[in-house]
Order: structure tokens, then C-alpha cells, then sequence
């Protein structure tokens, strides 16, 4: 029973990644970049952006993403779209296909929905039991007899 619902997680997470990333992966651009840090003027800390070029114009985006180090003049590749470059991403693995928050909240309902599922079945009532003990398979009848 494992099996099954590993599966069709998986299927179901990968389809969710391929199509609702956000530059999105079939129609965006992709372009080199370098990582520079600025300091953040809110908090006064050195936050990693990557440094890219789309025609004439620079941007850049921010390249920050939990459990990521980055290094200054770091080469990374950037997924941008052309109608809109300044929404661009690093493209990575981790902080473009997979994000904390999506996993962490994929993982805690497929446990939340699976100890649901325990529950209600662990259990059954004394009736039910007597009706499935009840319940008897009817003999296989050939479609055609012979």
C-alpha cells in the first residue's frame, strides 16, 4: 500500500514543480550570471545577488535561498522571462526546483493525511466487522459457457 502512494506523490510533486515555477521552465530564458553581495539597507546585512544581462540592460535578483551558500564572483546560470527579466531566478536545484517551504509543507501533509487514514481504519466498529466475516465472495462465473 506504500508503494502506491509513494508513487503517485511523486508524480503529482513533479508535476506541480514543472509547472508552477515561477519564471516558468518551458518559456523562460536562461543567461549566465555572477554573484555580487550588497549590503540590505533594512537589516545591514550582505544578502547574494546574481548580476545578469538581457539585451543592453542589467539586472539583478536576488540569489538568497535557506541552507545556499554562494561566493562573490560565483558563476550561476539565471531563468528570466522576456516579456518581464526583472522576475528572473537562479536556476538550481535547490532554491528553483525544490524550496523549503513546499517540501516542508508537502512532507508534513502527506504524514498528516496518511495518520488520518490510520486512524479512521485502525479501529472499526464491532458491526462492520460482523458484516465484512458476514460477506461472502460469489464463485468466478465464466462469461461463456462452453
Amino acid at each position: 500500500m506504500y508503494k502506491p502512494v509513494i508513487i503517485l506523490y511523486l508524480v503529482c510533486f513533479g508535476f506541480y514543480l514543472l509547472f508552477c515555477r515561477q519564471p516558468d521552465y518551458l518559456d523562460g530564458q536562461f543567461s549566465p550570471a555572477t554573484i555580487h553581495f550588497r549590503v540590505d539597507s533594512a537589516t545591514n546585512n550582505l544578502h547574494p545577488y546574481a548580476h545578469y544581462t538581457y539585451g543592453v540592460k542589467k539586472y539583478l535578483v536576488s540569489a538568497a535561498y535557506p541552507l545556499r551558500f554562494l561566493q562573490e564572483n560565483q558563476k550561476v546560470t539565471v531563468i528570466y522571462e522576456t516579456n518581464n527579466p526583472t522576475k528572473g531566478a537562479v536556476y538550481a536545484v535547490w532554491g528553483y526546483w525544490l524550496q523549503i517551504g513546499e517540501l516542508l509543507f508537502s512532507i508534513i501533509g502527506i504524514l498528516f493525511f496518511y495518520q488520518i487514514a490510520v486512524a479512521i481504519t485502525q479501529n472499526p466498529s464491532p458491526e462492520s466487522l460482523i458484516e465484512q466475516l458476514e460477506t461472502k465472495n460469489p464463485a468466478k462465473k465464466r462469461k461463456y459457457n462452453d
